[in-house]
């Protein structure tokens, strides 16, 4: 027989977290780049994250249908994952003339850059596929 027990909550690993230097633009006073803290998420999380980027749309013979917006997708998983900067301050966002964490995230990184924090929060996240293969896994 195995030990239940190795698989309740308190017997489980914490959460992961880690720095991860998503651009070298942000830079502290000693002018060394600014690291992002990066946390990873269950997936309960994760579910909210896809059923608040999918809409019901009107499918074939008149039925409504699911459907996902990537994009919208990865902008929430992104940020639900971000613990440092928090993405949500007004006056962040209000410096970059944009309201909403998604926005502000799109505003403040250049697409190489945003492409490698997605990349790097897929991985934190237990996601080994590539972008492609979440792409195709998030629509059906």
């Amino acid at each position: 027989m195995s030990d239940l027990s190795l698989f309740f909550a308190q017997n489980t690993a914490a959460e992961a977290t880690e720095k991860f230097v998503v651009s070298e633009r942000f830079k502290d006073t000693d002018g060394n780049p600014v690291a992002w803290e990066l946390r990873s998420m269950t997936e309960a999380e994760n579910e909210e994250c896809r059923k608040s980027a999918t809409r019901k749309v009107k499918g074939k013979n008149g039925t409504f249908v699911p459907e996902t917006n990537t994009d919208e997708y990865l902008a929430k998983l992104v940020v639900s994952s971000i613990q440092y900067p928090s993405l949500k301050d007004a006056e962040l966002q209000k410096s970059y003339g944009t309201m909403g964490a998604e926005h502000l995230l799109r505003k403040m990184l250049r697409p190489g850059e945003y492409a490698s924090l997605v990349q790097r929060v897929q991985e934190i996240n237990g996601f080994n596929q590539s972008l492609n293969e979440l792409a195709d896994e998030v629509k059906n």
